[in-house]
């Protein structure tokens, strides 16, 4: 079973593959294990800051709690990330600075 989105032009297709979804690999990024498969989105920093407390409040554990990573450096970002119900890790970043988006 999947579904095609339309994302900002482009196309999204996902696939309900439950047991696909576990046990991938992961990898150290500023002192946390981030998995290795993930689908990341960028959000405004209030939109983030938002997204994170209705995460909080509706009681959803995180993957990686909301924290700032990198700070100080030119990819600095806030960042959290969760599980979807079929088990895919998402992660919710933001940037004070957008063009710092791929900064290195």
């Amino acid at each position: 079973m999947f579904i095609d989105f339309d994302f900002q032009g482009h196309q999204l297709v996902v696939h309900l593959s439950p047991q696909n979804c576990g046990g991938e690999g992961a990898n150290p990024v500023d002192g946390d294990t981030v998995p290795v498969r993930h689908f990341g989105l960028v959000l405004t920093p209030e939109d983030w800051r938002a997204m994170a407390a209705r995460f909080e409040e509706a009681g959803r554990p995180f993957l990686i709690a909301p924290r700032v990573r990198f700070e100080g450096e030119p990819g600095e970002q806030g960042t959290f990330f969760v599980r979807d119900p079929a088990g895919n890790a998402l992660e919710f970043k933001m940037f004070e600075d957008e063009g710092r988006l791929f900064a290195t």
